[in-house]
């Protein structure tokens, strides 16, 4: 039995010829898991992947790249960018004061 197609929103079929871009690369694995997070929340399909699988395609990489249809690629980069602008929504570091013991009285 088929699936069910949403009227609203054609669904592609994926091109095995597509060509997709590199728009995002970082050496932490964390970082890339929260851009991915980004792309998937507005809708950019998008591979992540390791560097290292794609040396032939991109020498001197390491780390994780994400890679998106040539199409999409404008759009991914700008939501990047302004997530990087806007910087953590929720910053979580804690500040420390450390203070020296105050000298001895005598």
């Amino acid at each position: 039995m088929p699936e069910p197609v949403n009227p609203t929103k054609p669904q592609r079929r994926p091109d095995p010829n597509e060509k997709l871009v590199k728009v995002f690369d970082s050496e932490q694995e964390t970082e890339a898991m929260v851009v991915k997070g980004l792309l998937d929340s507005a809708g950019i399909d998008n591979d992540l992947t390791a560097a290292a699988m794609l040396q032939d395609a991109f020498p001197g990489l390491g780390g994780m790249i994400i890679l998106v249809r040539e199409e999409d690629a404008d759009a991914a980069r700008k939501l990047i960018e302004e997530y990087r602008q806007s910087g953590p929504a929720d910053d979580e570091t804690a500040e420390i004061e450390i203070m020296e013991d105050p000298p001895p009285k005598g």
